[in-house]
């Protein structure tokens, strides 16, 4: 079931209200994930054959490209094993996909012909992608900074684009507006229907290792990745598959880490948090609309947030270059946060390599 967090009134039958019509509040699935392997679909491409757990009707047809089953690629690192998950090699570049696939099966089964997005840039492209494939026209508003080949690619797939001025929250509130006045806003920060797709991650690296990893490194923006893989791995766990989930550790630019800064000082931290320009544009989000919960879920594995230096980006991202990875910048920010806890963190330890540097300007 999906209800609001707030005053848990139930996702509505019809329409595709972006946040909940009586408080305004988010919404989400309200239950626990039963997994049960003996469920797979193995006829079914990608992390379609997990879609028992999308929370989505069985006669709904599945608009894929072909999402999930990343590499997982081991590299000796500092005498530790350190697996990379290549999430960078989807369809588009990014593991947006595995969210945006499930994300618009719903909107195509709910009868959605023209729908909007906000992003820097992955989301966006993501989202252009799969409106193409099931036959939605698409608008995206981005900042005007997001990167040239995130715009081209958005561009390329037939939607259309809107630069806003600003902030990457600026246009998230262009988005807004638009919603208000009766535009359906696909939102891949409010709804909650890419948290399964990204649970797949979880499933994939247990059926790649053949057990669960120690710890988890993943970027963090709005967070729905590492809350969609920490809900993957519990749902593993429950069912008995796993005796543990791993530590989860997510990872900020210093240049705007709320969740980082809420973690390390209180609620006091946040009063310094600001959108400040980072080469990570991706992770450039300055109030994560889940926030309360990835942190929780963060907290619980008994894990942490880390905050990287702008110094250290390129940095990060020539090291993994040089290791045959190539990513953009927001991805490069988990090889300093590798570094920082490779001896102290339970193992092995599981990278997440989030999006493609072919993306980037940089």
């Amino acid at each position: 079931m999906i209800a609001c967090t707030n005053c848990h009134y139930p996702y509505p039958d019809e329409g595709i209200p972006f946040q909940c019509p009586r408080c305004k509040g988010i919404f989400d699935f309200t239950d626990p994930v039963d997994f049960n392997s003996s469920r797979a679909e193995t006829d079914l491409p990608g992390i379609w054959r997990f879609r028992h757990l999308f929370g989505i009707p069985s006669d709904v047809p599945e608009i894929s490209l072909g999402e999930g089953n990343t590499p997982l690629i081991w590299s000796e690192i500092q005498n530790h094993k350190i697996g990379f998950k290549l999430e960078y090699l989807n369809p588009t570049g990014s593991f947006k996909d595995r969210g945006t696939s499930p994300l618009m099966s719903f909107l195509s089964w709910r009868g959605t012909t023209h729908a909007i997005e906000d992003s820097s840039g992955n989301a966006g492209a993501s989202f252009a992608a799969y409106a193409a494939r099931a036959g939605i026209q698409a608008r995206v508003y981005v900042p005007e900074s997001a990167s040239g080949p995130k715009r081209s690619q958005i561009d390329a797939y037939g939607a259309e684009v809107i630069l806003v001025p600003g902030s990457r929250a600026n246009a998230a509130e262009a988005a807004r507006l638009a919603a208000e006045q009766g535009e359906v806003y696909a939102s891949h920060a409010y709804l909650p229907f890419n948290l399964p797709g990204y649970a797949t991650v979880a499933y994939e690296i247990f059926e790649q290792m053949g057990a669960a990893p120690g710890t988890v490194i993943c970027p963090v923006g709005q967070g729905g990745l590492l809350l969609g893989i920490g809900r993957g791995f519990l749902a593993l766990q429950r069912s008995g598959v796993i005796p543990e989930a791993p530590r989860l550790i997510g990872v900020q630019a210093l240049a705007c880490a709320p969740l980082w800064a809420l973690f390390q000082y209180g609620a006091e931290g946040l009063m310094w948090v600001s959108e400040g320009e980072t080469l990570a544009e991706g992770v450039r989000v300055r109030y994560p609309l889940r926030g309360d919960t990835v942190l929780r879920t963060v907290e619980e594995s008994g894990g942490f947030f880390i905050a990287i230096d702008e110094g250290d980006i390129l940095t990060g991202r020539d090291q993994l270059a040089r290791r045959g990875f190539y990513v953009e910048a927001t991805s490069a920010i988990v090889w300093k946060a590798l570094m920082q806890v490779i001896d102290g963190t339970p193992e092995p330890i599981v990278v997440m390599l989030t999006g493609s540097g072919f993306k980037s300007n940089a």
